[in-house]
């Protein structure tokens, strides 16, 4: 006997129906757009274009206020698993040729168990939004859908790596999901992201607000921070996506995808010594710095439009995957100011979370000073990073390169805070303050009355920096491993490292701490 063939010819034009969506009109239109359909940017993201669907004829039938029931295939949303790189992982991608991709009850259900599915397995979750936001036709169960669908995230945050994409709309309470998530990367042009939109805040306040404004990538990629990257176009934030990943564990017990290699190359690189300007006014640019430390081509950097004073991003190190949080002395002299502060905890726990270890390279002359970074709260911002360093048990490596003044030396990871290594280069100049604020505090008086108060500030500077803040006074009370030459920092911190990368650390019995949010 065979299967009856009225049962295959069935499921043929049932599957057929889920795979056109909305309907070829609708995908045609998104084509003429540029943009991909749900099922096309998941063939895009997966090796191969294969993957296993969860929910393909799971559907709601929607009653249009009454008026129409119509069916919607794969109920606004797609939802796989597959490989990436030769890794698993889930993914879901939400259809806006069917209902706008809005979220009802099926549709958040089958974006729950994906993420339930995921922690179970201990896979990375990729989600691409695109959806017009709640549906309204299923009024409160579209609610609960979303807080049905925060709760998973919330429950997957430390578990496996969450990425989202903001390849469309996202709006309203759509918004919080990937908020909650690790990783937001949206696309420039053809997404937008907000709470309210123009026409609400101009009822509620009055205001007339442009969503270039507020709601587009570079808004959100430079003045709110809410996104990590930006994409040009579907393929290159998918292309991102898979970067990310190849920095990134599949869970929270797995080690990261290191490629490290057997024997470590002890060289020098002379053209270090070169990129440090011998007056200590000029910035240092520590983007130069980055890319002499670390691997070819593998420095990766996470929100370089958010607070540009601090940089934090992955690299590989003789194939050892590092997360790196480092001033920009070219960019507001390298301060710690309000912005900075929150992006730099932020990096870090998720640095510690997925069992990666960090590099701190200090150049930062304090913390932003003025009335609107103290009364913006930058006593409880700044307070985040040094919570961040010190709740952190992952193997913790920090260079101090140059200036490392006052609370932000602390703020960068010191000994103190736990650092493992603690390495300088001879220009590092570690106090409580610079020279030239010290001299104001400790010489006011003879530096009035000299006959020449340039010349004895030059010299009393001098001696300051030499008693008080050089690298080899913090090196002789033990709070510096070793004072290195600046061509060696590659094949230093490669070979630390490497000692390192076994740590175990156990912090007293808990639930969690309570980080000043």
């Amino acid at each position: 006997m065979s299967i009856d063939k009225s049962l295959l010819e069935g499921l043929m034009i049932r599957r057929e129906e889920a795979l056109i969506g909305g309907g070829i009109d609708r995908i045609e239109k998104r084509h003429e757009k540029g943009l991909l359909t749900a099922r096309e940017r998941l063939a895009m993201f997966f090796d191969g274009g294969n993957f296993i669907e969860f929910g393909m004829h799971a559907h709601h039938a929607c009653v249009n206020f009454g008026l129409e029931k119509r069916r919607m295939p794969g109920d606004g949303v797609v939802c796989a698993t597959g490989v990436v790189h030769g890794r698993q992982v889930a993914a879901f991608a939400q259809d806006f040729t069917v209902g706008g991709g809005a979220v009802g009850r099926i549709h958040a259900k089958k974006i729950c168990d994906l993420l339930d599915f995921a922690i179970k397995a201990g896979i990375p979750v990729v989600g691409i939004n695109d959806s017009g936001g709640a549906r309204i036709q299923e009024g409160i169960e579209a609610l609960s859908g979303y807080g049905q669908i925060f709760f998973r995230n919330v429950m997957a945050s430390g578990v496996v790596p969450q990425i989202s994409i903001i390849a469309g709309p996202c709006a309203g309470g759509a918004a919080y999901s990937p908020a909650l998530t690790d990783f937001i990367i949206m696309t420039r042009g053809n997404a937008n992201m907000f709470i309210c939109g123009p026409d609400v805040i101009r009822a509620a306040t009055g205001q007339t607000a442009s969503l270039d404004q507020f709601a587009s990538a570079d808004a959100h990629a430079q003045v709110s921070g809410n996104i990590h990257l930006i994409a040009d176009d579907d393929k290159h934030a998918l292309e991102l996506a898979k970067k990310l990943l190849d920095y990134l564990p599949s869970n929270n017990l797995d080690e990261a995808p290191h490629k490290m290699n057997h024997k470590i190359a002890l060289t020098e690189d002379k053209g270090m010594n070169k990129i440090i300007p011998p007056d200590p006014q000029t910035p240092l640019d520590m983007q130069k710095v980055i890319q002499r430390l670390v691997d070819s081509d593998s420095w990766f950097e996470i929100m370089p439009d958010f607070a540009p004073n601090m940089l934090v991003g992955f690299a590989k190190l003789e194939g050892l995957v590092i997360g790196i949080i480092a001033n920009q002395p070219t960019v507001k002299a390298g301060c710690i100011d309000i912005d900075a502060s929150d992006k730099a905890a932020r990096f870090i726990r998720i640095c510690n979370i997925f069992s990666i270890a960090t590099l701190s390279l200090v150049d930062v002359p304090g913390f932003m000073p003025g009335l609107a970074q103290e009364r913006g709260g930058i006593i409880r911002h700044g307070a985040k990073m040094l919570f961040a360093w010190a709740s952190g048990t992952v193997p913790k490596i920090t260079l101090i390169c140059r200036k490392a003044y006052g609370g932000a030396y602390l703020a960068m990871c010191s000994s103190d805070m736990g650092a493992d290594f603690v390495f300088a280069w001879p220009t590092a100049e570690i106090a409580v303050m610079g020279a030239q604020g010290a001299m104001k505090v400790l010489y006011k008086k003879e530096l009035q009355e000299a006959a020449d108060p340039a010349a004895l500030e030059k010299e009393l500077s001098a001696a300051y920096t030499e008693k008080f803040a050089s690298p080899y006074q913090a090196a002789s009370t033990g709070m510096i491993t070793d004072v290195i030459d600046p061509a060696v920092s590659r094949s230093t911190l490669a070979l630390a490292f490497r000692a390192i990368i076994g740590k175990h650390e156990t912090r007293p019995l808990k639930k969690h701490g309570n980080i000043p949010l």
